[in-house]
C-alpha cells in the first residue's frame, strides 16, 4: 500500500510518500511546499491545494494520512493552521483518495515511542525506520511520520474490523451498509 503523510502548514507543507508489505516500509518521496508569506491568504492556500494535487498525480498514492490540528494558546494561530489543513484536505479529497486523521500524539507514539517526542527523534527514527542515508527535513520528516503512523496502525483497524464483522456474524447479526440489521 503506498501512503501519502501531510504535515499542514500555512507557511511550509511538508509531504512524504512510503510504501508498506507487511513491516516492511519503503521510502518513495519526500518534501515541503513553501508557501509565499506575502502573498493574500487565498493564494497562499492555493499553492498548498495546486502543490498536493500534483504531489498525489507524481506518487499515486493510495491512501492519505494527515495530522490533525491542536489548539494552541493563540486562536488566529490555530484558524489559520485550520485554513491550510482544510486546503490540504480538499486537494486529498479532491484526488479521490481517502484521508485518515492522526494526532501528533498518536503519530509521536507510533513512530518513537513516547508522544513527547522532540522533532530531532522523530527526523532519527524517520531516517532509521525507511532507511534514508540522511535525516529528512522537519516537515518533511513530520509527514512522513504520519504516513509510517497510518502503516503501522491500518493493518490493526482492518484485522479488528474484520473481527468484529466475525464476531456479529456468529451472533446473527448482518452488517448492511454500515449498519446493523
Amino acid at each position: 500500500m503506498r501512503i501519502l503523510g501531510v504535515d499542514p502548514g500555512l507557511r511550509r507543507t511538508g509531504f512524504g510518500v512510503i510504501e508498506s508489505n507487511g513491516a516492511r516500509l519503503r521510502y518513495v518521496a519526500s518534501g515541503t511546499i513553501v508557501v509565499p508569506p506575502e502573498d493574500d491568504l487565498s493564494v497562499r492556500l492555493k499553492v498548498i491545494l495546486d502543490n498536493l494535487r500534483e504531489v498525489v498525480r507524481d506518487t499515486a498514492p493510495d491512501f492519505a494520512a494527515i495530522e490533525k490540528v491542536f489548539v494552541n494558546a493563540n486562536p488566529v494561530s490555530t484558524l489559520l493552521l485550520g485554513q491550510a489543513r482544510g486546503a490540504a484536505l480538499c486537494a486529498l479529497a479532491d484526488s479521490g483518495l481517502t484521508v485518515h486523521e492522526y494526532t501528533a500524539l498518536q503519530i509521536k507514539k507510533s513512530v518513537v515511542g513516547t508522544g513527547r517526542a522532540a522533532k530531532a527523534q522523530v527526523q532519527a527514527m524517520v531516517q532509521h525506520l525507511l532507511s534514508l542515508d540522511g535525516a529528512p527535513a522537519a516537515d518533511a520528516a513530520d509527514a512522513l511520520a504520519c504516513a509510517i503512523c497510518h502503516a503501522h496502525i491500518a493493518p490493526l483497524g482492518d484485522r479488528l474490523r474484520e473481527n468484529g464483522a466475525l464476531a456479529l456474524r456468529s451472533r446473527g447479526t448482518r452488517l448492511r451498509a454500515g449498519r446493523l440489521v
